[in-house]
């Protein structure tokens, strides 16, 4: 028999469900050789969870299991779980065992009519074939036959006794009443017999199938107490609980691109893998196709790509994205690419969950995108959809898958920054696009609310869609107002003629100075010219003027030999 330890503290023993969330909630399943109890309204899923758990326990656990129907023939409960893919006439070879105990309203009234000889065949059954698992499904059609509060509370308790003698974890589905949807029909006392109690509702929100469940009661064991959303889809019950927070996660520090260069740099060199990403905005503010630049990129890189959109068909995104230089029908091609389109009122938030959970193990990306999330309010309102959105931050956490969420704001002024579905604050990025409508335009922005972990950009750009793609311009501020669009270009061709008529002044000013300089330098020049001229005349004047002083002396000397009649000579003739 299988057997599971219950939540620390507990020292309850468990049997597993195996039914997806049920276990988390509970701490490990029902009450291991004890009584539960599943009610329910009509359509709510009580007789699926009830079978779903025989046949898990006899598929997952080699548990044999006895279903005894009050309601519904056993061939027909088999043909009805055929949907399912359980191939329960296979189970029912040696491990599923299934007992019409329908019982005529003619043989209750005939005369006392009791369950004991029922439960003696059962008790039988149940050792030969080693059964640990046991349901009677819609016991409320037969405690209505009896008519007597009296015999419908001892039959229930021959029922529970019979229980708790044997080895068998039993289950009871039972139908609750309109005017008290929480309690059995007309056995109120059901609930103080059974150890755990469980409830099971379905009604409309917004045109929309809602389905939940909720662990009324659970002796001797902890449990989450708030509603979880249930959904019925192609494998069984799948029911979506926040009981175990998430375990120690490996973060990486790998960054990936968002297709778009000068984003990147905004978020200093791109997106941490793994993390979670929240773009909002009004329609019209290019959401889908930063999208789109962000399959792009992973796609280019070899990685497997998950694109939902609930606005678009894949055909027409693949279109409108190739405008922009955006193309994806090569990658779609190939099998990288899964576009996927849904229309979100179609089935509730719970069951779009259910779907993406699928695609994923199908397709195990890396990088999904869902476009846009905040759909999701139009199946049954924007509480479910929250606790969608934020089941879907986790799965992707755990599978280390990057993940990007578009929504829209909540009203149409674009200077709000609030999104519909309340989850900015468990996204670990927020990008948020806007409108500014000035000279007769209307232009996109783009800014960074927030990105964990990395040091971003706080300005405001100005988002630009073009033949060749996505880009972002600086904004211009002038006295305090940005300007964008025409007028940014306006004042940037005003401010471009300005300049190029301070280089004109400027080089008619340097041309006008190197002018000055030439011709001071040419007058320079020419008087150095002239004062050498007269450099060499006084040089030729003061030459001529020793020559002449020396012509002086000469001639001075000789005549003052001619006046004394002497000879230089004339001193050595008379020394002989």
């Amino acid at each position: 028999m299988t057997e599971v330890a219950g939540r620390p503290g507990d020292g309850l023993a468990k049997m597993p469900t195996g039914i997806d969330g049920f276990d988390e909630m509970t701490g490990g399943g029902l009450p291991l050789k004890r009584t539960s109890l599943v009610v329910g309204g009509a359509g709510s899923g009580k007789t699926i969870f009830a079978l779903q758990t025989l046949v898990n326990g006899a598929r997952q656990w080699g548990e044999p299991g006895i279903f005894v129907a009050f309601e519904e023939l056993s061939h027909q409960i088999v043909e009805n779980a055929a949907s399912f893919g359980w191939d329960l006439p296979a189970l029912q070879k040696d491990k599923l065992f299934f007992l019409d105990a329908r019982t005529s309203p003619d043989m209750v009234t005939a005369g006392s009519f009791d369950l004991a000889g029922l439960l003696a065949s059962l008790g039988a059954k149940a050792e030969e074939m080693k059964a640990r698992r046991i349901v009677f499904d819609s016991v409320h059609v037969l405690l209505a036959l009896l008519d007597d509060p009296i015999a419908e509370r001892r039959e229930l308790y021959r029922i529970h006794d019979w229980l708790v003698q044997g080895p068998i974890t039993g289950i009871i589905t039972s139908r609750t009443q309109q005017n008290q949807p929480h309690l059995p029909t007309n056995q109120e006392f059901l609930q103080y017999m059974a150890d755990c109690v469980v409830y099971l509702e379905h009604r409309m929100v917004d045109l929309v199938s809602i389905r939940g469940l909720r662990v009324l009661k659970y002796r001797g064991s902890a449990f989450a107490e708030n509603e979880a959303p249930l959904i019925i889809g192609q494998e069984g019950i799948e029911v979506a609980s926040f009981a175990q927070p998430l375990q120690q996660l490996s973060v990486s520090r790998e960054r990936v691109s968002t297709g778009v260069p000068r984003l990147d740099a905004m978020l200093d060199g791109g997106l941490y893998r793994g993390s979670s990403t929240l773009i909002t905005g009004a329609p019209g503010t290019a959401k889908s196709t930063l999208s789109g630049a962000l399959a792009l990129a992973a796609c280019e890189r070899g990685e497997r790509v998950l694109y939902v959109s609930f606005d678009e068909p894949a055909a027409q995104i693949v279109r409108n994205l190739a405008s922009v230089n955006i193309h994806l029908q090569s990658y779609r091609d190939s099998g990288l690419l899964l576009l996927e389109w849904a229309r979100a009122e179609a089935k509730s938030a719970e069951a779009h969950l259910l779907t993406l959970r699928s695609l994923m193990r199908q397709h195990e990306p890396q990088t999904l995108i869902v476009d846009p999330l905040s759909a999701l309010v139009k199946a049954g309102g924007s509480l479910p959809a929250l606790g969608v959105a934020q089941r879907l931050h986790y799965l992707t956490k755990r599978a280390n898958i990057t993940l990007l969420m578009t929504s829209l704001l909540e009203d149409r002024d674009p200077t709000r920054e609030t999104s519909v579905l309340q989850i900015s604050t468990v996204a670990d990025n927020w990008i948020h696009l806007s409108y500014l409508e000035q000279g007769g335009e209307r232009n996109r922005t783009l800014s960074i609310v927030k990105a964990r972990g990395i040091g971003h950009s706080n300005q405001l750009r100005e988002l630009i869609l073009g033949n060749e793609g996505l880009d972002l311009a600086e904004v211009y501020s002038a006295g305090g107002e940005v300007l964008l669009g025409s007028l940014r270009w306006e004042k940037e061709r005003a401010e471009t003629l300005e300049k190029q008529q301070l280089r004109a002044e400027l080089e008619r000013r340097r041309h006008d100075v190197e002018l000055a300089e030439a011709e001071a330098e040419a007058r320079l020049k020419a008087v150095q010219r002239r004062v050498e001229a007269r450099r060499a005349e006084l040089a030729a004047l003061m030459e001529a003027q020793e020559e002449q002083e020396l012509a002086w002396r000469q001639y001075t000397e000789d005549l003052v030999q001619r006046r004394t009649g002497t000879d230089r000579h004339s001193g050595g003739s008379e020394g002989e």
